[in-house]
């Protein structure tokens, strides 16, 4: 069982990592425009707060609440649209950003208009994918990819991986009827990944109690955050280290492109509840 829980950590927090490196997201968006802003600290917190609300979504996949997600499927369309209002609000901050690195320092004095304004990127960043109703389905797909190529290897999950095949079961029959009227993609997704079929690798045939499978499910969730939050806060330290390097007027453009990049993901976020009202 050790062996397991120390497989499964090791797993999350590559995991973790190495999913996190796109810069498409709502939260990598945030901390690359920040942090060409010279604000690490700002995106530290947000990055922690992110990481605290994609725990939550990793716990609930990789545990298996699947009775949770039934409660939390009819408010998806509403949360997309308050999504889409926050994303609009920041992209519109950002693309009026002005940028003048020669003053950066004379202009972030610590106040305490600077020190709330500090404070808010942990809630920022919690919010964000806490608005993010994609992250769920993310976290189930990938979490199944990742464990399921690890029992494919011979490793031992702790029975994780077995667990997981059957959570996508239940989340399949949950969304089934909605999957039919929209060929809907993240299912579509998760059965292309089947095509690992976990259930070659039943060689690990120990007993788990559920007690063992929180503890597991905890494990990986807590380690795949940490891996996000060690991407995010070393991706912000070398912009903010390396930036005084780069041309201003390139930095002014890039921070005007994240943006319009936050206002395409709330017009995505828009068109997605129109089209689960649309389906319903």
């Amino acid at each position: 069982m050790i062996a397991s829980l120390i497989t499964i950590s090791i797993a999350g927090l590559l995991a973790g990592f190495i999913f996190s490196m796109p810069i498409a997201g709502p939260i990598s968006v945030l901390v690359v425009s920040n942090a060409l802003k010279g604000k690490w600290r700002y995106c530290n917190l947000v990055s922690i707060g992110a990481s605290i609300a994609d725990f939550t979504y990793v716990f609930i996949a990789v545990f298996g609440l699947t009775k949770l997600y039934s409660l939390y499927e009819p408010a998806i369309p509403y949360i997309y649209i308050v999504g889409s209002i926050i994303f609009f609000f920041l992209g519109y901050k950002i693309f009026r950003t002005k940028i003048d690195l020669e003053h950066l320092e004379e202009k972030n004095p610590l106040t305490e208009q600077i020190k709330k304004k500090v404070k808010g990127g942990f809630y920022t960043g919690f919010m964000i994918n806490s608005l993010n109703p994609t992250l769920f389905i993310g976290a189930l797909t990938s979490s199944f990819f990742v464990i399921s190529l690890i029992a494919s290897l011979g490793l031992h999950t702790g029975g994780l991986a077995l667990k997981m095949d059957e959570h996508l079961n239940e989340i399949s029959k949950l969304e089934g009827r909605k999957i039919e009227n929209t060929k809907g993609l993240s299912i579509k997704k998760i059965e292309n990944i089947k095509m690992l079929n976990i259930k070659e690798h039943k060689q690990d045939q120990t007993i788990y109690t559920k007690s063992f499978h929180l503890v597991i499910s905890i494990c990986y969730a807590f380690f795949l955050s940490l891996g996000n939050i060690i991407w995010l806060f070393l991706m912000a330290f070398l912009i903010v280290r390396f930036r005084q390097h780069i041309n201003i007027k390139v930095i002014s453009a890039m921070i005007k492109s994240l943006g319009v990049i936050l206002w395409l993901l709330g017009l995505y976020f828009i068109f997605m509840a129109i089209r689960i009202f649309f389906s319903s």
